[in-house]
């Protein structure tokens, strides 16, 4: 018998002698790290056999899970606000958005990108139907031209973000990191804010237009 089972037979004979019963015997052998701590569950059941591996994944993680949660909740909110909508795009978006998660498992580092997916879908969720505190409509007129109007507004999301409206079409941005003012990028549009002007690019490898706030 080694010297660790001879000290572990000795501890336990005192212990019996000084009246410790058995089954408190064995928290004293037991480690902090035996308490488990309380799970997170998604939104989802993860009972479910026909899982794939990401929602394996968000199941084991309580921070994943908590992001599901978050998701549930904006996406209940959104469909209230999106009940006369026409046509009614957001549950086929939102399987779209889902599609799109479950691809992380592409990724190097699969949780990084759920998390980037979950906070984007958000964000945009949040913006697109009103959900967060936002500001007035702002109007830009972009190289002295009253017809390169952008009208923007800008939504209390985390990250930061806004909508877009130049003519017919409509972009969504977060805000990026730039070394001066408000910098917010979209698909094929970016719109960089500095003291009430504003260089914006509308399109993919379109140029620059300097714009202004009009009053």
């Amino acid at each position: 018998m080694n010297k660790q089972s001879l000290l572990l037979l000795g501890l336990s004979i005192v212990l019996l002698g000084c009246g410790v019963k058995s089954e408190q015997m064995s928290s004293v052998y037991d480690s902090p790290a035996d308490v488990s701590s309380t799970h997170v569950a998604p939104s989802y059941d993860c009972s479910n056999s026909s899982l794939n591996s990401i929602e394996t994944l968000i199941c084991r993680d309580d921070e994943l899970a908590k992001l599901d949660n978050h998701m549930s909740t904006v996406y209940r909110q959104a469909i209230t606000k999106a009940q006369n909508e026409h046509p009614p795009i957001l549950k086929v978006e939102q399987q779209g958005w889902i599609k799109g998660r479950n691809d992380c498992w592409k990724s190097a580092d699969k949780k990084q990108c759920i998390t980037e997916s979950y906070t984007n879908r958000i964000t945009e969720l949040q913006a697109k139907y009103r959900l967060v505190a936002h500001s007035q409509a702002i109007f830009y007129r972009c190289d002295n031209n009253p017809a390169k109007e952008v009208v923007v507004t800008y939504f209390e999301t985390t990250p930061a973000s806004l909508i877009a409206e130049h003519g017919d079409q409509t972009s969504f941005m977060t805000i990026q990191p730039s070394g001066s003012g408000a910098k917010y990028q979209g698909q094929n549009e970016q719109l960089w804010e500095h003291h009430g002007e504003a260089t914006i690019i509308w399109g993919y490898q379109a140029p620059e237009m300097n714009c202004k706030v009009v009053k």
